[in-house]
């Protein structure tokens, strides 16, 4: 049994998928026979309630008071304690620059500190803001800190390997820990099929599931109004921004009007309904997909067909699988034509959703990542006790 001290930017019920994936972590350590301790931002809403996590809420973000908290708590257990930060550099409050909490992290010498990096560092950019090149300088400075700090290192994407490895000490691993869907899967056919009827009736339906920036939604501003002119399908934009999304859609091409549909923020079991109810999802990134993006692993998790896009952060994976179909990210009006082949191919569908559902099963499901946590933990036995 290990004692897992988990330090994250964010917690439930505090929203965002650091915070869902965290807790599943927590969750899953816990069932598999472990202890945790959460260490997170104060929050006013009602606390949820796990059996065996214990969540401490510090008085800040991360400031003077929260790091002599941490100090304070860690302290009373034996050393050398296992520590999981969960580092999002924006998380951590002070504009995402907060220096201090890296330097206190060095400091933890009697600690066995463990990183897992969702992101690295904001870019570098020659036609960006001087400020924000002064962010990815401090953010890199950080980054750095953290990574010599740690005795094991994690990466929530393989590209994120080779900026993370230059940093940490020669010898130490960084692994990859891929983040699997925050959403739970929930069975019930009957109102699958009441949502289908109510927005696409006997016509195909196509989904897309998100928190829709700007990018995202340019490329669905493309892919959309072509795909409503090539086929006789109905769109499901669900999430966050989708009922923006749609407006906009709607006011551009007002055409769209009966065909597209929204839902804005869905409570987690009413977002598996509802991606469950559609045929085919679509799920352009302006990066390309990869094992980061939690709203690709939701289509993956529940066995459903997705046309998406390949760039720069693409891992191999994912054409190596052809568990999904993909097409180049500068090429969003692809994406429509896509969609097409996959409605008329009834065949190609059953295929893909076998597969993608295999393929998440096998790479990205959280048992996956428990297992890695916990074989990594026993290979670390004894803990090392004090760094120089």
């Amino acid at each position: 049994m290990t004692d897992w001290h988990i330090i994250t930017g964010e917690y439930p019920p505090q929203p965002g998928g650091v915070s869902d994936y965290t807790r599943r972590v927590a969750l899953g350590l816990v069932e598999a026979g472990d202890r945790v301790d959460v260490f997170a931002p104060p929050t006013d809403q009602s606390e949820r309630a796990d059996p065996g996590v214990t969540v401490h809420r510090l008085p800040d973000r991360f400031g003077p008071r929260s790091l002599r908290m941490l100090s304070r708590e860690l302290d009373r257990h034996p050393a050398p304690r296992r520590l999981l930060i969960q580092y999002v550099p924006h998380a951590f409050g002070w504009k995402a620059a907060n220096v201090p909490f890296c330097l206190w992290l060095q400091s933890r010498r009697r600690d066995s500190v463990w990183v897992m990096f969702h992101e690295i560092a904001f870019p570098f950019a020659r036609r960006q803001p001087v400020s924000h090149n002064a962010l990815a300088l401090v953010n890199n400075v950080m980054a750095s800190i953290v990574a010599s700090a740690a005795e094991r290192a994690f990466v929530s994407i393989p590209g994120w390997r080779r900026m993370v490895q230059p940093m940490i000490d020669a010898g130490k691993p960084v692994d990859w820990l891929p983040v699997p869907s925050s959403i739970p899967i929930v069975r019930d056919p009957a109102i699958t099929a009441r949502l289908r009827a109510r927005y696409a009736g006997t016509r195909p339906l196509v989904g897309n599931f998100g928190t829709n920036g700007r990018p995202i939604c340019g490329m669905l501003h493309t892919s959309v109004p072509a795909l409503i002119r090539e086929t006789d399908c109905d769109v499901l934009l669900m999430g966050r921004h989708s009922e923006e999304l749609c407006r906009a859609l709607i006011a551009q091409h007002p055409y769209l009007g009966r065909r597209v549909h929204s839902t804005g923020v869905l409570p987690e079991d009413d977002v598996s309904l509802y991606v469950a109810a559609c045929d085919v999802m679509l799920q352009p990134y302006p990066d390309g997909v990869s094992s980061r993006r939690t709203s690709a692993m939701v289509a993956l998790s529940h066995g459903l067909p997705m046309v998406t896009t390949s760039g720069w952060l693409t891992e191999p994976l994912w054409d190596e699988s052809d568990a999904v179909e993909l097409v180049p990210a500068d090429e969003p009006e692809a994406l429509a034509d896509r969609v097409a082949q996959l409605i008329a191919s009834p065949a190609r569908r059953s295929v893909l959703a076998a597969r993608s559902r295999a393929l998440y099963v096998s790479h990205f499901d959280m048992p996956h990542s428990i297992r890695v946590l916990r074989d990594a933990d026993r290979e670390s036995r004894p803990l090392t006790m004090v760094r120089a």
